[in-house]
């Protein structure tokens, strides 16, 4: 139906009141300096981040100190307001990287931001576009100059919990770990951008875990440690789909993460390692270098579904395609997810040709195979605790599934958008059901497809 002249001023008015609704974009209509309107700290064990939002552009330059260290961060043109004076209060004592945050006029027009460090850092400093609901952003990335390698800090926590791992190379038989309490909220952990390095060609006894899978009476069974990475989708700076109760997805994925890796850590031969433990944003090609590097042998991203109407409902379940999506709803929702960068706030100055290899790698026929044999696996259990958003898996562009050797699959769990599904999704009880679903379809898969013998795990030096 075409609308009248009369209704198309009416439709464009609307839309632009809705555009003036935004905060970002009323504080920019101001005249006047540009102003600090929000920060925010996401502390982390492997970085801090900390977000300053503004209403304009700024020009700031920063640099390092030592002996103490200190980052020291100058932005021109703008005033000390209240913001900025409360700085120190945002900084808790349990924070890895930062003991201290202040502000002050340096000389005029000029804010002198200065970061005591309780260590040597390697910061990242860079600005945002306004995006969805953010205006600009100042971020500062504060790494530590030594990152520490995943694995070993895996195996060393794991070596106190009786790891299946380490009782593998001792040659023991495998235990299986205290499950970890669910939570809903943490402190934050962040993942290092760091490029994958080739594993040893002699690795250590200790990393010689893995043995053939052997047949009994015909039939295949796993009989070695397998290692999943499970994927809370968004985090931090990105909340992900916001139900109309006003839960996020990034905590529901959270949750049911954290709930399935207690089950898996429980199997005497697998173990689960998660690409954020808390609440804090990681970019999508770093969630697949984590699993990477780890050597994982399946990647499983757990997400929350939205769409424009409430009444959408259902689980699904996606693997990758290259050649265009399974219908449009897949191919809003893959974009929609591969926007999280964009929302998150990644650091495009820093390249990376390994991660660009792995995103552009498409070789990957055998384990797209693989995945779709996991994704079916684990969408029949789903069918046991909720509606079918569809009856069969489903394919679509994710770049967070774009590993080109390890099978991957992205569970949206329920619509976050209908009122009815949010309800499920923040209940414990449907929590664990989902858990113990994916748990059930990673568990068949592994029944018919046995993983095959490594002799060497990845690491990061």
């Amino acid at each position: 139906m075409t609308a009248s002249p009369a209704r198309r001023r009416v439709i464009a008015g609307g839309a632009s009141l809705l555009l003036l609704c935004s905060p970002w974009v009323r504080a920019a209509a101001r005249s006047g300096p540009p102003s600090i309107l929000a920060v925010r700290v996401w502390p982390a064990a492997d970085y801090t981040r900390v977000t300053l939002e503004h209403d304009a552009p700024l020009k700031y330059s920063y640099f390092a100190v030592k002996n103490p260290d200190r980052l020291v961060v100058d932005i021109e043109g703008i005033e000390l307001n209240a913001v900025l004076k409360s700085l120190a209060n945002k900084i808790g004592a349990d924070d890895p990287y930062i003991k201290l945050l202040r502000a002050g006029n340096y000389k005029p027009g000029v804010v002198r931001l200065v970061m005591d460090l309780k260590t040597e850092v390697a910061p990242q400093v860079f600005a945002l576009k306004p995006v969805g609901e953010y205006g600009h952003r100042l971020v500062l990335d504060i790494y530590p100059a030594v990152p520490a390698d995943p694995l070993m800090s895996l195996l060393d926590k794991r070596e106190v919990q009786g790891d299946p791992m380490q009782a593998a190379a001792r040659g023991d038989a495998p235990t299986a770990p205290e499950p970890a309490p669910a939570q809903t909220q943490a402190q934050v952990r962040g993942e290092p951008r760091r490029p994958v390095e080739a594993a040893p060609e002699n690795p250590p006894p200790q990393q010689q875990v893995a043995r053939e899978a052997p047949r009994k009476g015909g039939k295949p069974i796993v009989d070695r440690l397998v290692t999943v990475t499970l994927d809370p989708g968004h985090g931090g700076e990105d909340p992900g789909a916001v139900g109309q109760r006003g839960s996020q997805e990034k905590v529901v994925t959270l949750a049911i993460a954290r709930r399935l890796k207690a089950k898996l850590d429980a199997e005497p031969n697998m173990r689960a390692v998660l690409t954020r433990d808390s609440d804090f944003f990681v970019p999508l090609g770093t969630r697949v270098q984590k699993a990477r590097r780890l050597q994982a042998d399946l990647f499983v991203s757990i997400h929350a579904d939205a769409w424009v109407k409430p009444d959408a409902r259902g689980s699904s379940v996606f693997v990758l395609s290259e050649r265009g999506a399974s219908s449009a709803a897949a191919r809003y929702l893959a974009q929609k997810e591969n926007d999280a960068d964009l929302v998150g706030g990644v650091n495009f100055g820093v390249k990376d040709a390994h991660l660009a290899q792995t995103l552009l790698d498409l070789s990957q026929t055998a384990t797209n195979n693989d995945s779709l044999k996991l994704a079916k696996a684990v969408l029949k259990e789903m069918g046991g605790i909720n509606t079918l958003h569809k009856a069969g898996v489903e394919q679509a562009g994710f770049a967070v599934l774009k590993a080109p050797d390890i099978p991957s699959i992205l569970v949206e769990t329920a619509f976050i958008s209908n009122p009815e599904e949010e309800r499920r999704l923040v209940d414990e009880g449907y929590q664990d059901q989902v858990a113990e679903a994916i748990l059930r379809g990673i568990k068949a898969y592994f029944s018919k497809n046995p993983p095959l013998a490594k002799s060497k795990l990845a690491r990061l030096d």
